[in-house]
């Protein structure tokens, strides 16, 4: 055209070509200039040009109908794409007459000119929707559906429209839109008018959303539903800035809380609790998986809230009442794992949980320790409950602190709900552990228990009661040697005092030392007996026992045969000759003997007590004696011979025969001699028949302990006192407390300060009974 105004050298040029839905391609701007350019690639020899800068020359006048006539191409090219059917002119050709109007200032029109063309068409898509049968009943599905995409296809032409229009208006979009902040992009203004014409009208909006609401309900009842086109028409609001919150969302969290309100109320009712929990995690994902598939992502937190509200939260405590208990009962991991970790996705249902968790170990700890038909068992009970809870907190609880520390108050709680029973009963667990003939455990396994039990024996108050019990079998086990392992003796003894301190164990350590003692003290005693000139049939072996560090026993005086009492004096010479100014008191109910005997069969050999050897020796002088005949040549007390009798007469190994026959030891009784025993051992051990863990022993064991207490009580009074001089009750008691190591009741404590009072420890002020005044 020879009217043509000249053309710049190309500023800009359309890279690619647009096609379809994909947005256009970069547009880039390259200056050229003649020749090889500035340092360009022209050979090294040839000289080097000058670059002379110029003026443009006058900018040529647009022909009087330039505008009108380029307009009315572009506008032609709008209609096409609008319509989809084919451009009549080449796309770089449109976008240079884009770029030539810019040019001459008319970008203010142009702008105004294609918005208007875009809003006549966008209007004109509303009718389409105002002709559709909407009078058709709302729960009609098909109808909705069809609806749904209907208004997905109209939105989806208008996207891949607007897209092919701002390639063709791209140099509009990026010089003068840019310049003019008040003015939307060409999509944006797309997207403002598809908002405004189509999306803001109620009938269409409200069709719109109810059918959404529709597939997604019919999703949640477990049918299948076309997932894209929800993902299309949410990406539609949410990309038409307020529609998708203030809409949309409002409408689908408040049918999602009356949905799962009225689901919650009814599952509680009809499934068990197991069942419910996989129910709430099941619909959390299903939630989960909507957020991503085809939701906005800013849904998620307060849709998940919302199913956690009404799923878990309006039922914490129903679902704790109605299930925690045969969980924990049926030891149901993976069930209390998943409550665990929907619980703690809810505010305060951990909370919720730790307390109905304490109430339960409380509960069933309290079944174990305060039945006394339970108390063969309750240690061993004890033992296998800590394990259930700590594996529980381990795997379901994931260590949480909270729950391993709300575990060691309950425990300590409910073992103590009977005082000393629970410490007495470990202690002889320990016993029956430690003793010779276990052989139940490696050293590794029996190791392994004393831990477990020194867990148990943290959360006991009255530790004193334990090693009263404790240190009564101790002496036992040390005395007639049946401890197990010195080393596993050893080993319990380090953590008792690891737990308590030196001072608890002080007296149980002296026990070892004496034994060791003992054993030097015997190989100097056999080398003074080989010096004697008439050493004797008996080999005499004796422990030396320091009176404070072992239980109190009660002496008995029996009657020794002359050769016992002859190696007696022999013994108390040569120790008293070494240790002057020291005091030996004869133990007989400690001693222990070996007999040598001979039957028919042939020789036995018997390990018995002193009680045992007395009566048996009694046989040298004849076969038969009466019950009053042996007790006045023994000399033994009379329900100790009788259980003695009981051993050797009416037990598994009958070296005598009573007469008449029974399993109780009567006044006028007669023991013959059983010179046809028999037994497939040559070395018989006949273990002393005992009332069941005397209870005479049992008590006397409990007074001592209390007897200690209240000296304890009164030297803490005494020491507090001291330091103190002066003073009120309440604050002696509330020191008392912290410094005393047993339970003890405040009327205890009341009668201990009378007493010191009494004997003039302490006094009254005058003026105030309430103050006390320390007596010098």
């Amino acid at each position: 055209m020879a009217d043509e105004p000249q053309k710049k050298p190309h500023l800009s040029a359309l890279v690619g070509h647009t096609n379809g839905l994909t947005k256009p391609a970069s547009l880039a701007a390259a200056s050229r200039a003649g020749g090889g350019g500035v340092g360009g690639g022209g050979s090294a020899t040839a000289p080097s040009k000058k670059l002379v800068i110029k003026n443009f020359r006058e900018r040529p006048k647009l022909p009087d109908n330039y505008t009108q006539d380029t307009w009315q191409k572009l506008h032609e090219a709008v209609g096409a794409i609008q319509s989809s059917i084919s451009i009549k002119y080449n796309l770089e050709e449109l976008y240079q007459a884009v770029e030539n109007l810019c040019s001459y200032k008319v970008s203010a029109t142009l702008y105004k000119q294609l918005r208007q063309v875009c809003e006549d068409h966008v209007k004109a898509q509303i009718l389409q929707f105002r002709e559709y049968p909407f009078l058709i009943h709302q729960n009609d599905s098909l109808d909705s559906l069809l609806f749904l995409k209907k208004i997905n296809k109209c939105w989806q032409d208008h996207c891949r429209q607007m897209i092919m229009i701002r390639s063709i208006f791209l140099f509009l979009d990026r010089t003068y839109v840019l310049q003019n902040s008040m003015l939307p992009s060409i999509w944006d203004m797309g997207l403002e008018l598809f908002r405004n014409h189509v999306i803001s009208d109620k009938q269409v909006q409200n069709k719109t959303i109810d059918g959404i609401l529709l597939l997604i309900g019919r999703e949640r009842n477990g049918e299948a539903v076309d997932r894209s086109l929800l993902r299309s028409l949410l990406s539609m609001l949410s990309d038409l800035q307020q529609v998708y919150k203030e809409s949309f969302e409002q409408r689908f969290l408040e049918e999602t809380n009356c949905l799962y309100a009225a689901e919650g109320q009814r599952l509680m009712q009809e499934r068990e609790v197991p069942e419910y929990l996989h129910h709430v995690s099941k619909r959390l994902e299903e939630e989960g998986d909507r957020v991503i598939t085809y939701l906005d992502h800013s849904t998620q937190k307060p849709l998940i809230a919302c199913v956690e509200k009404q799923l878990l939260g309006e039922h914490l405590a129903a679902i704790l009442q109605k299930g925690l208990d045969n969980l924990l009962d049926e030891n149901r991991i993976s069930d209390l794992t998943q409550m665990y970790q929907l619980f703690s996705r809810v505010k305060g249902g951990q909370q919720i949980l730790l307390q109905h968790w304490s109430e339960y170990i409380k509960n069933f700890g309290t079944t174990i320790v305060v039945n006394p038909e339970k108390d063969k068992d309750m240690v061993q009970e004890l033992l296998d409950f800590k394990d259930k809870v700590d594996h529980i907190i381990e795997v379901c609880f994931q260590k949480n602190e909270k729950f391993i520390n709300l575990m060691k108050e309950s425990f300590e709680t409910f073992i103590n709900k009977r005082p000393n029973k629970p410490a007495e009963l470990i202690a002889k667990y320990v016993d029956s552990k430690l003793r010779a003939g276990n052989k139940e455990a490696t050293d590794e396994e029996l190791e392994r228990i004393l831990d477990k039990i020194m867990i148990i024996f943290r959360f006991i108050h009255g530790k004193d009661v334990f090693e009263a019990f404790y240190k009564k079998d101790l002496a036992k086990r040390l005395l007639v040697g049946k401890s197990a392992s010195v080393d596993a003796e050893k080993s319990m003894l380090s953590k008792l005092k690891h737990e308590c301190g030196a001072a608890f164990t002080s007296k149980l350590e002296g026990m070892f030392k004496d034994m060791e003692l003992s054993k030097d003290v015997m190989v100097q005693f056999k080398q003074y007996m080989q010096n004697q000139s008439d050493p004797g049939n008996i080999d005499l072996t004796v422990n030396i026992l320091t009176m404070g560090y072992w239980p109190t026993y009660t002496p008995m005086e029996v009657h020794l045969n002359s050769e016992m009492i002859k190696l007696q004096e022999v013994f108390k010479t040569f120790y008293l000759g070494k240790h002057s100014g020291r005091k030996l008191q004869w133990q007989t109910t400690l001693g222990h003997a070996v007999l040598k005997a001979d039957f028919k069969e042939g020789k036995k050999e018997f390990q018995v007590s002193l009680f045992q050897t007395l009566v048996l020796l009694m046989f040298n002088e004849g076969d038969e004696f009466s019950f009053e005949e042996i007790k006045m040549a023994t000399g033994v007390e009379d329900s100790e011979l009788r259980r003695t009798l009981q051993s050797l007469a009416c037990g598994k190994a009958r070296v005598l025969i009573k007469n008449p026959k029974g399993k109780d030891v009567e006044d006028g009784d007669k023991f013959i001699f059983n010179g046809d025993f028999k037994h497939k051992l040559f070395r018989i051990k006949i273990n002393q028949i005992q009332m069941k863990e005397t209870v005479e022993e049992q008590v006397s064991t409990t007074e001592r302990v209390f007897q200690d207490r209240q000296y304890q009580i009164d030297a803490a009074i005494v020491r507090i006192m001291k330091m103190r001089k002066t003073l009120g009750h309440n604050l002696l008691v509330s020191e008392l407390y912290n410094q005393l190591k047993f339970p003890v009741k405040p009327g205890d404590l009341k009668k201990r300060i009378e007493s010191l009072i009494d004997r003039d420890y302490m006094e009254r002020d005058k003026d105030n009974p309430n103050q006390y005044h320390y007596v010098a």
